[in-house]
Protein backbone atom coordinates (compact mmCIF):
# COMPACT_ATOMS: atom_id res chain seq x y z
CA UNK A 1 0.00 0.00 0.00
CA UNK A 2 1.21 3.30 -0.89
CA UNK A 3 2.23 5.41 2.14
CA UNK A 4 2.21 9.33 2.56
CA UNK A 5 4.69 11.59 4.66
CA UNK A 6 3.07 13.29 7.65
CA UNK A 7 3.85 17.22 6.17
CA UNK A 8 7.92 16.91 6.19
CA UNK A 9 7.88 14.92 9.33
CA UNK A 10 9.41 11.31 8.35
CA UNK A 11 6.42 9.78 9.45
CA UNK A 12 4.89 7.59 6.70
CA UNK A 13 1.24 6.49 6.98
CA UNK A 14 -1.39 4.70 4.47
CA UNK A 15 -4.05 6.94 3.35
CA UNK A 16 -6.89 5.95 5.77
CA UNK A 17 -6.36 6.67 9.91
CA UNK A 18 -8.90 5.37 12.54
CA UNK A 19 -10.90 7.88 14.79
CA UNK A 20 -10.38 7.34 18.71
CA UNK A 21 -12.86 8.83 19.50
CA UNK A 22 -15.64 5.92 19.98
CA UNK A 23 -13.03 3.79 22.18
CA UNK A 24 -15.33 3.97 25.78
CA UNK A 25 -18.10 5.79 23.81
CA UNK A 26 -19.65 3.79 21.25
CA UNK A 27 -17.37 1.00 21.34
CA UNK A 28 -16.69 -1.14 24.80
CA UNK A 29 -12.98 -1.95 25.85
CA UNK A 30 -13.45 -5.49 23.66
CA UNK A 31 -15.02 -4.51 20.62
CA UNK A 32 -12.21 -1.41 20.37
CA UNK A 33 -9.45 -4.39 20.28
CA UNK A 34 -11.24 -5.99 17.88
CA UNK A 35 -11.50 -2.78 15.49
CA UNK A 36 -7.91 -2.20 16.03
CA UNK A 37 -6.70 -5.86 15.45
CA UNK A 38 -8.88 -5.68 12.02
CA UNK A 39 -7.36 -1.94 10.85
CA UNK A 40 -3.91 -3.14 11.45
CA UNK A 41 -4.05 -6.70 10.08
CA UNK A 42 -6.08 -4.81 7.12
CA UNK A 43 -1.82 -2.87 6.78
CA UNK A 44 -3.15 0.91 8.12
CA UNK A 45 -1.24 2.38 11.09
CA UNK A 46 -2.37 6.26 11.98
CA UNK A 47 -4.65 5.76 15.11
CA UNK A 48 -6.02 9.40 15.88
CA UNK A 49 -7.51 10.25 19.49
CA UNK A 50 -7.19 12.85 22.21
CA UNK A 51 -6.58 13.35 25.82
CA UNK A 52 -10.34 14.63 25.85
CA UNK A 53 -11.83 11.45 24.28
CA UNK A 54 -14.50 10.47 25.70
CA UNK A 55 -15.32 12.94 28.03
CA UNK A 56 -18.88 14.05 26.99
CA UNK A 57 -20.35 10.05 27.69
CA UNK A 58 -22.08 10.57 30.84
CA UNK A 59 -19.62 9.32 33.81
CA UNK A 60 -16.38 9.53 31.98
CA UNK A 61 -14.01 11.77 32.75
CA UNK A 62 -11.68 11.82 29.78
CA UNK A 63 -8.57 9.66 28.98
CA UNK A 64 -10.65 6.64 28.06
CA UNK A 65 -9.56 5.90 24.37
CA UNK A 66 -6.23 6.60 24.81
CA UNK A 67 -6.59 4.57 28.40
CA UNK A 68 -8.51 1.32 25.92
CA UNK A 69 -5.27 2.02 23.22
CA UNK A 70 -2.73 1.62 26.22
CA UNK A 71 -4.47 -1.96 26.79
CA UNK A 72 -4.72 -3.00 23.60
CA UNK A 73 -0.99 -2.18 23.03
CA UNK A 74 -0.13 -4.10 26.48
CA UNK A 75 -1.99 -7.25 24.82
CA UNK A 76 -1.16 -7.27 21.28
CA UNK A 77 2.21 -5.97 21.23
CA UNK A 78 2.04 -4.15 18.37
CA UNK A 79 3.47 -0.86 19.39
CA UNK A 80 5.55 -0.95 16.51
CA UNK A 81 3.08 -1.56 14.24
CA UNK A 82 0.76 1.81 14.36
CA UNK A 83 1.21 5.18 14.51
CA UNK A 84 0.10 7.10 17.41
CA UNK A 85 -1.72 10.67 16.96
CA UNK A 86 -3.67 12.13 20.20
CA UNK A 87 -3.71 15.57 21.51
CA UNK A 88 -3.82 18.14 23.89
CA UNK A 89 -5.76 21.33 24.79
CA UNK A 90 -9.52 20.84 25.11
CA UNK A 91 -10.80 21.12 28.47
CA UNK A 92 -10.33 18.54 31.01
CA UNK A 93 -11.66 19.69 33.87
CA UNK A 94 -10.51 21.23 37.03
CA UNK A 95 -8.67 23.85 35.22
CA UNK A 96 -6.58 21.64 33.07
CA UNK A 97 -6.73 22.89 29.44
CA UNK A 98 -4.60 25.08 27.03
CA UNK A 99 -1.04 24.79 25.73
CA UNK A 100 0.83 26.60 28.33
CA UNK A 101 4.22 24.92 28.78
CA UNK A 102 3.23 23.76 32.76
CA UNK A 103 -0.19 22.27 31.13
CA UNK A 104 1.34 20.79 28.14
CA UNK A 105 4.45 19.28 30.29
CA UNK A 106 2.08 17.66 32.38
CA UNK A 107 -1.25 16.55 29.69
CA UNK A 108 2.38 14.52 27.89
CA UNK A 109 3.50 12.49 30.68
CA UNK A 110 -0.73 11.70 31.35
CA UNK A 111 -1.29 10.56 27.75
CA UNK A 112 2.00 8.57 27.68
CA UNK A 113 0.73 6.73 31.19
CA UNK A 114 -2.59 6.23 29.65
CA UNK A 115 -1.00 4.92 26.40
CA UNK A 116 1.42 2.60 28.30
CA UNK A 117 3.85 4.04 25.73
CA UNK A 118 7.11 6.32 26.17
CA UNK A 119 6.59 8.25 22.96
CA UNK A 120 3.65 9.80 21.05
CA UNK A 121 4.20 10.02 17.25
CA UNK A 122 2.09 12.90 16.19
CA UNK A 123 1.30 15.19 19.37
CA UNK A 124 -1.43 18.09 18.27
CA UNK A 125 -2.85 21.08 19.52
CA UNK A 126 -6.39 20.29 19.83
CA UNK A 127 -7.48 24.10 20.02
CA UNK A 128 -5.87 27.26 19.20
CA UNK A 129 -4.95 28.54 23.02
CA UNK A 130 -4.67 32.65 22.46
CA UNK A 131 -4.15 33.60 26.53
CA UNK A 132 -0.73 31.33 25.57
CA UNK A 133 1.90 32.70 23.48
CA UNK A 134 2.64 30.88 20.22
CA UNK A 135 6.06 31.07 21.24
CA UNK A 136 6.02 29.21 24.58
CA UNK A 137 3.80 26.30 23.15
CA UNK A 138 6.40 25.74 19.80
CA UNK A 139 9.11 25.71 22.56
CA UNK A 140 7.91 22.96 24.68
CA UNK A 141 6.71 20.92 21.69
CA UNK A 142 10.50 21.34 21.00
CA UNK A 143 11.49 19.95 23.87
CA UNK A 144 9.73 17.15 24.01
CA UNK A 145 10.97 16.32 20.75
CA UNK A 146 14.26 16.54 21.95
CA UNK A 147 13.52 14.35 24.88
CA UNK A 148 12.44 11.22 22.62
CA UNK A 149 8.55 11.84 24.09
CA UNK A 150 7.16 13.15 20.39
CA UNK A 151 8.10 12.72 17.07
CA UNK A 152 6.40 15.54 15.76
CA UNK A 153 3.89 17.88 15.91
CA UNK A 154 0.22 19.21 14.55
CA UNK A 155 -2.54 21.69 14.48
CA UNK A 156 -5.77 21.09 15.02
CA UNK A 157 -9.12 23.80 14.88
CA UNK A 158 -6.55 26.64 14.42
CA UNK A 159 -6.98 29.80 11.81
CA UNK A 160 -5.34 29.78 8.68
CA UNK A 161 -4.00 33.76 9.99
CA UNK A 162 -3.04 31.62 13.29
CA UNK A 163 -1.52 28.73 11.46
CA UNK A 164 0.99 30.88 9.64
CA UNK A 165 1.42 32.93 12.40
CA UNK A 166 2.53 29.52 14.16
CA UNK A 167 4.55 28.41 11.44
CA UNK A 168 6.31 31.78 11.80
CA UNK A 169 7.22 31.14 15.03
CA UNK A 170 8.72 28.06 14.96
CA UNK A 171 10.71 29.52 11.54
CA UNK A 172 12.01 32.45 12.69
CA UNK A 173 13.14 30.82 16.32
CA UNK A 174 14.70 27.55 14.77
CA UNK A 175 11.72 25.48 16.60
CA UNK A 176 10.03 22.46 15.22
CA UNK A 177 7.20 23.28 13.39
CA UNK A 178 3.10 21.87 13.17
CA UNK A 179 3.30 19.79 10.40
CA UNK A 180 -0.26 18.27 9.97
CA UNK A 181 -3.46 20.27 10.11
CA UNK A 182 -7.03 18.27 11.53
CA UNK A 183 -10.10 20.29 9.79
CA UNK A 184 -13.32 19.34 8.81
CA UNK A 185 -13.10 18.17 5.40
CA UNK A 186 -16.15 16.02 3.56
CA UNK A 187 -18.08 16.04 0.56
CA UNK A 188 -20.69 18.11 2.13
CA UNK A 189 -18.47 20.43 4.27
CA UNK A 190 -15.34 21.42 1.68
CA UNK A 191 -15.65 25.32 1.62
CA UNK A 192 -14.16 25.69 5.00
CA UNK A 193 -11.13 23.72 4.22
CA UNK A 194 -11.21 24.71 0.37
CA UNK A 195 -11.13 28.26 1.08
CA UNK A 196 -9.10 28.99 3.68
CA UNK A 197 -6.54 26.24 3.99
CA UNK A 198 -5.89 24.48 1.41
CA UNK A 199 -3.50 26.93 -0.52
CA UNK A 200 -1.53 27.45 3.08
CA UNK A 201 -0.89 23.49 3.83
CA UNK A 202 0.33 22.74 -0.02
CA UNK A 203 2.43 26.12 -0.10
CA UNK A 204 3.80 25.14 3.42
CA UNK A 205 3.58 21.37 2.38
CA UNK A 206 1.54 20.32 5.47
CA UNK A 207 -0.33 16.69 5.88
CA UNK A 208 -3.70 16.91 6.08
CA UNK A 209 -6.21 14.61 8.37
CA UNK A 210 -9.21 15.41 8.34
CA UNK A 211 -12.47 14.87 10.96
CA UNK A 212 -15.83 13.91 9.92
CA UNK A 213 -14.59 12.68 6.88
CA UNK A 214 -17.38 10.15 6.53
Amino acid sequence: MQKREIGRSGIYVSPLAFGGNVFGWTADEKTSFELLDAFVDSGFELVDTADVYSRWVPGNKGGESEVIMGNWLKKSSKRDKIIIATKVGKPMGDEKKGLSKAYITRAVEDSLKRLQTDYIDLYQSHEDDKDTPLLETLETFDNLIKQGKIRAIGASNYSAERLREALKVSTDNGLAAYQSLQPEYNLYEREGYEKEFEQLCIEKGLGVITFYSL
